[in-house]
């Protein structure tokens, strides 16, 4: 490997080939996800996603896909299917690799047995709030339950009771003899196991005790064979925990090593799954697809595309610390992605009528337009073209300002693909509103080609009015108008929210072409941004979401710092 690919190395590329140099685990890279499924998942997944499948295939390895199903008062095979789907969608396989932590129950059951026999752990009958109130703080140890010293028999026996469901919710509790003193409050006797009267989604009613996930984790881990289990760095102060229930239950013959990593963090968005699904449940959002919303459902539904994704994830990197993400550069990704390969088509979103009074009625001609100036092999396509004609309202004004380079009385543009054309009169309604324009062209200038060498400063798209197809279009901005809307605890994230963050336009205008358009088909409405349509369109309603605007500010910001 060459010194620059070797300095391109995350930190955790760099621990894996050292482990693998050392031969350690047998020179196995085997890592996993392990989503829990209380909720659809969101880009910072992706980030995880990307890493955890990424560094299987870099290194010829194995990773699963491992559902952390632990309490079952969240969880929905809903979410588990649109997790699956959604992992396939942006292009990895776990193959045979699927696993649930409920697959293990029993011997997580029994894992815990083992650490009631060496009297390292016991069940306590202190209420959650009591615990809580004896924990101490980091400069004050806790204090003992009073339970802690229960024999070894009572525990065995208490446990068992606990399994048949014979104690309330909340009465009983199987907590780990650790130490009350230590500095890090997640080694002060936590909870192995708490009782839940609740259906389970793939047990359903055969356990009434569950694991909680610093104790099933680690196990589960063991179990699967995992060399590398890649966490977010929330999960640094559990690793000592980790460890020790690894070391307690399974010696040192070989260990699963936890390595953490900086999470996504996105202005201008709330990546929590407790406060996504209150946007859900209390519909500020139409659901977890929604366009506006950072799930990965959401996000494809918007248009964008795996491959965007991919890239993003790969752009941000792998980093030790926490850091805030600028949004604009996953609409970046996404912008450079469809330049690429998205079609650029004709639409008008905010229609007035044009008239070209010298083109003969009843009449009309099919002009060639290019589909994709980035992409050759993409072809041309014919668009018609008649007297009759709509842009947008926005590329006329009656009386302009000097440096207004688009339609006004009396002024020449040239419509793309097509000719040069004149405003000569406006017409208007009763109420003094434009409906129409009257305009002449230039039949010489076909093509929108100048035939004497005249210049025009506009170049306005178009469609033509007995050939449009009628569309509802939705505008999509970000969903929260602060940069942070979840950094002030004092302050409702919900105050946030941006209420211009959807705009419907129904009578929108689009080129013909488009009646081909199947679901998330991505395209370049010239001169107004990169569209999707819509999973709820129809051939008889259709619908497109503007994924992302022109313009770039994160390109142009990095411009500048060049």
């Amino acid at each position: 490997m060459s010194e620059k690919e070797e300095k391109s190395l995350n930190f955790i590329e760099q621990i894996i080939e050292e482990d693998l140099k050392n031969g350690k685990n047998q020179s196995r890279v085997h890592t996993r996800f392990p989503p829990e499924p209380n909720g659809y998942l969101h880009i910072g997944h992706a980030k995880s996603i990307c890493l955890n499948f990424g560094i299987a295939q870099k290194y010829g390895g194995t990773c699963n896909l491992r559902f952390d199903d632990t309490n079952p008062v969240k969880e929905d095979v809903e979410y588990v299917d649109s997790i699956k789907k959604d992992i396939n969608w942006l292009g990895f396989n776990w193959n045979e690799n699927l696993f649930f932590a409920s697959d293990y129950f029993e011997k997580l059951y029994e894992y815990a047995v083992l650490l009631i026999k060496k009297d390292l752990a016991y069940v306590c009958q202190l209420s959650a709030e009591e615990i809580a109130a004896q924990k101490g703080t980091p400069t004050q140890p806790g204090q003992h339950s009073p339970y802690r010293n229960r024999n070894v028999q009572e525990n065995l026996d208490l446990f068992e009771r606990m399994r048949k469901g014979e104690f309330a919710e909340g009465s009983h509790s199987l907590r780990a003899k650790i130490d009350m003193a230590s500095p890090n409050m997640h080694m002060r006797d936590p909870l192995l196991y708490r009782i839940k009267f609740a259906h389970h989604h793939r047990t359903g009613d055969k356990w009434c005790i569950y694991p909680m996930y610093d104790f099933a984790h680690g196990q589960s881990d063991y179990i699967e064979g995992i060399t590398h289990s890649l966490c977010t760095l929330e999960f640094e102060v559990h690793r000592p925990l980790y460890e020790w229930f690894v070391e307690q239950i399974f010696g040192t013959d070989y260990r699963p090593r936890q390595i953490e990593f900086a999470r996504l963090n996105l202005n201008y968005t709330v990546m929590s799954k407790r406060k996504l699904l209150q946007l859900v449940k209390e519909q500020y959002v139409s659901g977890w697809d929604d366009p506006r919303m950072p799930t990965i459902s959401g996000l494809r539904r918007r248009g964008y595309t795996p491959t965007s994704i991919r890239n993003f994830a790969d752009i941000i990197g792998i980093a030790k610390r926490n850091n805030v993400i600028d949004v604009a550069l996953l609409e970046h990704s996404i912008r450079e992605d469809l330049n690429k390969t998205a079609l650029r088509v004709m639409a008008v979103l905010n229609p007035i009528k044009v008239t070209i009074t010298n083109y003969p009625e009843g009449e009309s001609e099919w002009l060639e337009a290019v589909n994709n100036p980035e992409d050759e092999a993409a072809g041309v396509r014919q668009v018609p073209f008649s007297r009759h004609l709509f842009i947008e309202q926005e590329d006329f004004m009656e009386n302009a300002p000097k440096k207004f380079f688009r339609l006004t009385k009396g002024g020449e543009v040239r419509l793309r693909y097509a000719y040069f054309i004149t405003c000569n009169e406006v017409v208007k309604d009763e109420n003094g509103n434009i409906s129409e324009l009257l305009c002449s062209y230039d039949p010489l200038s076909k093509g929108g080609k100048s035939p004497d060498g005249r210049k025009v400063k506009g170049t306005l798209h178009w469609v033509s009015e007995p050939h449009a197809l009628n569309a509802e279009v939705r505008l999509y901005d970000r969903l929260f108008n602060h940069e942070s809307p979840d950094g002030d605890k004092e302050v409702n994230f919900l105050t946030h929210l941006n209420p211009n963050s959807l705009q419907v336009l129904k009578n929108c205008k689009l080129e013909p072409d488009l009646a081909k358009a199947e679901i998330e088909d991505r395209y370049q409405f010239e001169r107004l941004g990169y569209f999707c349509l819509d999973s709820n369109s129809t051939p008889e309603n259709l619908i497109f979401n503007r994924t992302v605007a022109l313009r770039d500010t994160w390109a142009k910001e990095q411009k500048k710092e060049e």
